[in-house]
């Protein structure tokens, strides 16, 4: 019998932390985090990330291991999560793997598309264009190009953008054809389950997240890390809008908003992308009775 891969996943601010701590006793597993920004150390709250208290509950993997200058990828990420398994199996039959980070998630149940790799010349004329005309036309011709990717991709990540248009251009192909066609074999059972609410619910839930941000220290958690702020690890909602209250072009209770605002946005793209995945197993996380039934069934078989 294979050993299982348990992952819970769905959008910010629908409890997977809490219910991922109890899961993980349950389960006598670790956490595997599959939260990109969780990754980076010194953004504790901006992250979201789990507490000094909730690290010794449980013991956590991928939590605060980067430093902000360095790269990491999903790809990266596969690999690392790939080589941990073989050793957590052989202390227990399950594992549990917990986030938000939808290409991080399908990076270790699917795998890595072999995506071509771009020419330099390509390259060149996608940056000449940013760097001439902004960010908003590349979006707008992403859209045409690639309207599958475009409907779920981070519209304000300059990165992403660009390279989805860097493979339409040089290979004539959308994007979204070399992303994730064929799943990779896994020499372990996956068991997704997913976390919702009612929108309003989640609204809720997110707007007062970001006002306890707030009250913990977002901003001067921002002003320490300002130096960084060109790094993609802060490219991230939180700290964009705060680094623009700084430069004086926001007040803060407008950038707050927009952070609130930003956030609902990328819960819906979240939930966008989770909701084509069929298998994905769906709980309310007052469910708590019923996903432990259902993991037991799927381990016990």
């Amino acid at each position: 019998m294979k050993p299982q891969l348990i992952v819970l996943l769905g959008p910010t601010g629908v409890g997977k932390t809490e219910l991922s701590l109890s899961l993980a006793e349950f389960l006598h597993s670790p956490i595997l985090n599959a939260d990109s920004r969780q990754l980076f150390r010194d953004l504790p709250i901006g992250t979201a990330a789990p507490t000094q208290e909730q690290l010794l509950r449980v013991k956590h993997y991928f939590v605060g291991i980067l430093n902000l200058t360095d790269y990491y990828s999903a790809a990266q990420y596969e690999t690392d999560v790939l080589r941990l398994l073989p050793e957590l199996y052989t202390q227990r039959h399950c594992a549990l793997l917990s986030g938000g980070s939808m290409m991080y998630i399908d990076a270790v149940c699917k795998g890595i598309d072999d995506i071509p790799t771009v020419d330099q010349e390509t390259r060149s004329v996608i940056l000449e264009k940013y760097e001439k005309e902004g960010l908003s036309p590349l979006v707008s011709e992403l859209r045409l190009l690639d309207p599958e990717y475009y409907a779920i991709a981070d519209l304000k990540n300059p990165k992403r953008i660009i390279h989805a248009l860097e493979i339409c251009y040089m290979t004539g192909k959308p994007y979204s054809a070399f992303r994730l066609r064929q799943p990779k074999p896994r020499p372990f059972e996956i068991l997704k389950i997913g976390l919702y609410r009612e929108r309003e619910e989640l609204y809720a839930r997110i707007n007062n997240r970001v006002e306890t941000m707030m009250d913990q220290g977002l901003l001067e958690e921002a002003q320490r890390v300002a130096a960084y702020r060109n790094t993609n690890a802060l490219n991230t909602v939180g700290y964009k809008e705060l680094f623009k209250y700084m430069d004086g072009t926001w007040t803060l209770d407008f950038a707050i908003e927009k952070i609130k605002q930003n956030t609902r946005i990328y819960s819906r793209k979240q939930m966008t992308w989770f909701r084509k995945d069929k298998s994905i197993h769906w709980f309310h996380p007052e469910q708590q009775d019923e996903i432990k039934k259902l993991i037991e069934e799927v381990t016990i078989r």
